[in-house]
C-alpha cells in the first residue's frame, strides 16, 4: 500500500532515521550549519523534482460539484487541551488550516496522477496570511508560521488508507508524544510534513476518479474521499508486532506494523495488506497512567 522514496533515508530534526533491527536507535544532535545545508539541499531538489520529474503526473484539476459516491471520511476535534501548550497556537493552528483546505478542497485526482500536500498548498508564510502554529520538535512544542497542518495530513493519509488509492510517500513521527488514552487510530497511522521536502503523496492507480474534499467545521476538521463509482470494498486498518524497548542510551523506543484488511460488500475478508512500519522515541513513561495525558 504505501511506498517510500529516497527521502525516506534523510534525516528529520536532530532524530536519525530508526534503524530496522530496532537495536540501537538514538536521538543525536546535528549542528545548525548541517542542519541548514541539509535542508537546504532536499529543499531545491524537491522543487527540481516538481518541475523535471517526467515520470510523475501532478494534479491540475479542481471541481466545485461532488462526486456521488462517498468512498471515505473522518473528522478530528480541532481544539485539545495539551498540557505547556498555549490556546492561541491552537486558534492559530485553525486559522491555518482555513487556508491550507481552501488550497485542497475539491482536488480532483485523475487515473494516472499523483497528489503532493505541498505542492498544493504551497509555502504557509505570514504574506498568504499564515500564522505562529503548534509545530512539534523533537518531541516537544513550539511556534512556527503554518504550525498544525500535520493535523491536516493526517486526516488525509488515514481516510487514504480506506480507500483504493496509493500511498507513494509518508513521512512518520519520530517521536511518540502522548500516551494512549482516548487515542480512536492505531499508533503510527499519522503523515507528518515539513515543508516541502517532508511531503504526503498519494496516487490514483485506479481507473476511476476521485475528488479530496476538505473543511474546518465548527468543532472539527471534516474530510472526505468521493469517487465516480462505487468502491467495490471497504477497509479496516489495525496494527500489529507491537513493542515497546527500553533502549541503552535511556529512551523507549516504540514499534509496530500497521496492516489493513480489504473485506467485500459480503463481509469476507479477501485480502491482507501491508501499510507501514512505525518507529518512534517515546516521550513519557510507558505506563504512565491515563489520567497524565494532557493535563
Amino acid at each position: 500500500m504505501t511506498s517510500l522514496t529516497y527521502l525516506d533515508k534523510i534525516e528529520e530534526g536532530n532524530v536519525a532515521v530508526l534503524n530496522h533491527d530496532f537495536q540501537t536507535t538514538r536521538p543525536i544532535s546535528r549542528s545548525k550549519v548541517r542542519m541548514f545545508l541539509g535542508k537546504s539541499y532536499f529543499t531545491w531538489r524537491r522543487y527540481f523534482l516538481w518541475i523535471f520529474n517526467p515520470s510523475i503526473r501532478y494534479v491540475s484539476s479542481f471541481r466545485s460539484e461532488e462526486l456521488t459516491h462517498l468512498v471515505a471520511t473522518h473528522k478530528t476535534p480541532l481544539y485539545r487541551r495539551l498540557r505547556n501548550v498555549d490556546m492561541w497556537l491552537q486558534t492559530n493552528k485553525v486559522t491555518n488550516l482555513t487556508l491550507a483546505c481552501e488550497k485542497l478542497n475539491g482536488i480532483l485526482l485523475k487515473p494516472g496522477e499523483t497528489l503532493s500536500f505541498w505542492r498544493l498548498v504551497g509555502k504557509p508564510t505570514k504574506a498568504k496570511g499564515f500564522l505562529e502554529g503548534m509545530v512539534l520538535t523533537n518531541g516537544s512544542f513550539t511556534g512556527g508560521v503554518g504550525g498544525g497542518l500535520c493535523q491536516l495530513s493526517n486526516l488525509i493519509y488515514w481516510m487514504t488508507l480506506h480507500t483504493p488509492l496509493t500511498v507513494t510517500e509518508r513521512w512518520r513521527h519520530t517521536h511518540d508524544v502522548f500516551p494512549d488514552a482516548n487515542r480512536t487510530q492505531p499508533f503510527g497511522s499519522g503523515a507528518t510534513v515539513v515543508y516541502n521536502y517532508v511531503d504526503l503523496q498519494i496516487k490514483n492507480e485506479t481507473p476511476h476518479e476521485y475528488q479530496l474534499k476538505v473543511r474546518v467545521g465548527e468543532s472539527d476538521l471534516e474530510g472526505e474521499w468521493r469517487c465516480e463509482q462505487s468502491c467495490p470494498f471497504k477497509y479496516q486498518i489495525y496494527e500489529s508486532e507491537h513493542k515497546i524497548k527500553q533502549e541503552w542510551w535511556g529512551g523507549y523506543i516504540r514499534h509496530n506494523v500497521i496492516m489493513r484488511s480489504i473485506i467485500d460488500h459480503n463481509n469476507n475478508k479477501i485480502a491482507e495488506e501491508f501499510v507501514t512500519e512505525n518507529y518512534a522515541i517515546m516521550m513519557y513513561e510507558p505506563l504512565l497512567g491515563e489520567g497524565t495525558k494532557n493535563s
